[in-house]
């Protein structure tokens, strides 16, 4: 998995892109959980539930059924968020399915149950160019911590800085024409 830091590039990208009008700071922040709630299933180690297990890690909460139904909360909570229901659903569904991408891309783990409760397979992207994040807040304060930071750097942060202003420069060249038809 990526560090959680880099799990909330995604969200941010497309909250900040898209801008305050369209992504409240309730609904980016809501994102930006979603992003990284996923990786809460590591208590399971704590509870001594197997990593191969359908709850253990990389398990159901790596799951589109998971993201969906993070999904559904959100729309629930639309009004909270400041947003209509559709964009709030929207915009959860694809922070927390983005997590689940991310980890695909890793090159450790056992991959993720994307397919559950269908599947219990775990699946990886078929590249694999993110270094895999120890688990641990002082494993990723190490060298091989770095190296993962380095390579979160290069094939998540700058694409996701780049996606951000793709869709600033999109986005008010979409509200310009919107003014002016």
């Amino acid at each position: 998995m990526p560090t959680i830091l880099t799990h909330a590039a995604v969200p941010l990208a497309v909250g900040l892109g898209l801008g305050r009008p369209r992504i409240s700071r309730r609904l980016l922040a809501a994102g930006v959980f979603a992003s990284i709630c996923p990786d809460f299933d590591v208590v399971a180690f704590k509870l001594g539930i197997a990593y191969t297990d359908a709850l253990g890690h990389r398990g159901a909460t790596h799951s589109i059924v998971f993201a969906v139904m993070l999904a559904v909360f959100a729309a629930l909570a639309a009004r909270p968020l400041q947003a209509r229901r559709a964009v709030a659903a929207a915009f959860v569904f694809l922070s927390a399915v983005s997590h689940t991408l991310l980890d695909m891309f890793t090159d450790g783990g056992l991959g993720v149950a994307l397919f559950w409760p269908w599947s219990d397979e775990r699946l990886f992207a078929a590249w694999r160019f993110i270094e895999v994040s120890p688990i641990g807040v002082q494993r990723i304060f190490s060298a091989r911590g770095l190296t993962v930071l380095l390579s979160e750097l290069q094939w998540v942060w700058v694409p996701s800085l780049i996606l951000c202003a793709l869709i600033r420069v999109l986005s008010k060249r979409h509200d310009k024409l919107a003014r002016h038809p």
